[in-house]
């Protein structure tokens, strides 16, 4: 009687293990911070909120975020199956974020590994794995586009390199995932424009030759298909009201552009240490700048070591050198995000409130680790001499940094989750307030309006008016409309705001009769008759 062959259990190596232990203590951080509603909710994600729960009604279906005519809605689409399941809340609004960082971590591993060393892959895990508030809420929060298009940039890039090297079996089937995913992180978010112009580039290098046949013709035909929503939104949209006409004037509106020197100095000394997590969100301190003004040398030097390699695999097969050119796609797609931001008036007058938009500079983390990774390594490896060994300790003492620097950050930011949860909580406070008045629909400013809509479930409609008491930025025009047909609409305002000001006036001796309660730093008022000065 023979005996069955051993089974062979595939096991994960050292450097695979403590990226997974890693990993997941990343995504059990986010985990909790998502069901503390950390960071607080706002009007802007209630919107998308909002948006989820219609979609899960069956009321709308949103191309671009309400008011907005060039933000993608795949996070609400994304959403609305566990809010039609659970409900309107933010832990569930923002789960399948979650997911997303934790796809992205996974597909980091994967891509470093790939190019450069499985514990560099390590290492980049455990720094992603950290998260100051405006890392997390980049990551967590439901505002568009850059938690879904950066691993879809990571896929691409792993398709490109995997039929470079002959490892995907079903390749036009792989073509075409690529320009479906790429075609859908466009809709999403046009920041990735720069990453997804170079893994393109990449995937023409890795295939050139079947791009001419059916594979061809699948990468168009999957991209059209990720993009559809975009498109044929913009078809039908009026004049001046498609997503090109909106982005430039958004730009246009910027102002004057600030000298390049203030416009680098923000992008680089408080934008790029924001963005990766080592600053907390009310800006950097000098010690905490030092990655920034380094961050361009480690582009060059990324740059140069691909360069190198690339050289070395002359003359051999595509499969041997697509990895200095997959390198190369990530220092490229980095150095041209960093060179659209400071383009920007905001990189100077704003570098705390915008510093979000270089996020997607995570994707490119691993090229830039690699050449103090690589000078580190030689060093403890004792493959250089004096000067070399010396190179190598700075490098060591940068890296150290580095993972001291985010983890301070962190830290500081885990001690102090106080402000976060108190705000929320005065919002759920104001929301319960609110419907217990027996109010169906109300005014409000812009910040409270879309936040107490999503709060209360829509059992509340809130319309947005500005601090002169006329129509503000009204995203939803349903909402707006709704209350405007209301005979006796309340009106919740900020105490003591220009806006509450302005309503006891026109209200005068009845002011004080009209308030039904105040909670939260609000106060709640339901006049005897509309008051609506703009008609």
């Amino acid at each position: 009687m023979s005996t069955p062959a051993p089974q062979h259990r595939a096991r994960l190596d050292p450097p695979a293990l403590v990226a997974l232990l890693l990993g997941l203590a990343g995504v059990g951080y986010r985990l909790v911070l998502t069901l503390l509603t950390v960071p607080n909710g706002n009007s802007d994600e209630a919107t998308f909120g909002l948006a989820a729960l219609h979609i899960a009604d069956g009321r709308e279906r949103p191309v671009f975020l309400y008011g907005q005519h060039y933000m993608g809605m795949a996070e609400s689409y994304l959403a609305a199956p566990l809010v039609a399941l659970a409900g309107p809340s933010w832990p569930v609004l923002r789960l399948p974020l979650l997911a997303l960082y934790a796809v992205f971590l996974w597909l980091s591993y994967r891509l470093t590994r790939r190019l450069w060393s499985p514990w560099l892959a390590t290492f980049v895990v455990g720094l992603l794995a950290l998260g100051t508030e405006r890392v997390v809420r980049d990551q967590l929060t439901v505002v568009g586009g850059r938690p879904e298009v950066k691993p879809a940039v990571l896929a691409m890039l792993l398709i490109a390199v995997g039929l470079a090297e002959r490892r995907v079996a079903h390749r036009p089937a792989a073509l075409g995932l690529a320009g479906l995913l790429a075609g859908f992180a466009l809709w999403s978010d046009w920041l990735i424009v720069p990453y997804l112009a170079v893994a393109g580039l990449l995937l023409v290098y890795a295939a050139r030759r079947e791009l001419l046949g059916r594979a061809g013709v699948l990468l168009v035909a999957g991209f059209v298909v990720g993009v559809a929503p975009m498109i044929w939104d913009n078809l039908r949209a009026p004049p001046g009201k498609d997503s090109l006409s909106v982005l430039r004037e958004i730009s246009a509106g910027a102002g004057p552009a600030p000298p390049w020197s203030q416009r680098i100095g923000g992008g680089l000394l408080e934008g790029v240490p924001l963005a990766s997590g080592l600053c907390p969100v009310t800006g950097c301190a000098r010690w905490q700048q030092w990655f920034g003004a380094l961050y361009p040398v480690l582009l060059v030097a990324a740059a140069l070591l691909a360069l190198l390699a690339y050289r070395r695999a002359a003359g051999r097969p595509t499969a041997e050198r697509v990895r200095p050119v997959a390198q190369l796609t990530l220092v490229a797609g980095a150095a041209l995000t960093l060179i659209a931001y400071v383009r920007s008036p905001l990189a100077a007058t704003d570098p705390l409130g915008n510093a979000r938009y270089l996020s997607v500079l995570q994707i490119s983390l691993p090229a830039v680790l690699w050449p103090l990774w690589a000078a580190a390594v030689a060093c403890w490896q004792g493959t250089v001499g004096v000067l070399g060994r010396l190179v190598g300790a700075a490098t060591t003492a940068a890296l150290a940094g580095l993972t001291a620097t985010a983890a301070v950050a962190t830290g500081l930011f885990v001690t102090d989750l106080d402000a976060p949860r108190a705000d929320q909580r005065r919002a759920v406070e104001l929301a319960a307030a609110v419907r217990a008045t027996g109010l169906r629909e109300v005014y409000g400013d812009y910040w409270t309006c879309n936040r107490l809509t999503f709060d209360t479930g829509e059992r509340v409609v809130c319309a947005v008016l500005d601090d002169a008491l006329t129509p503000g930025q009204n995203r939803y025009r349903p909402y707006w409309r709704q209350v405007g047909r209301a005979e006796r609409p309340g009106y919740v305002l900020p105490v003591d705001s220009p806006a509450e000001r302005r309503l006891r006036r026109l209200l005068g001796d009845g002011a004080d009769a009209a308030r039904l309660v105040e909670v939260a730093g609000y106060r709640v008022y339901h006049p005897p008759s509309a008051v609506r000065p703009w008609r």
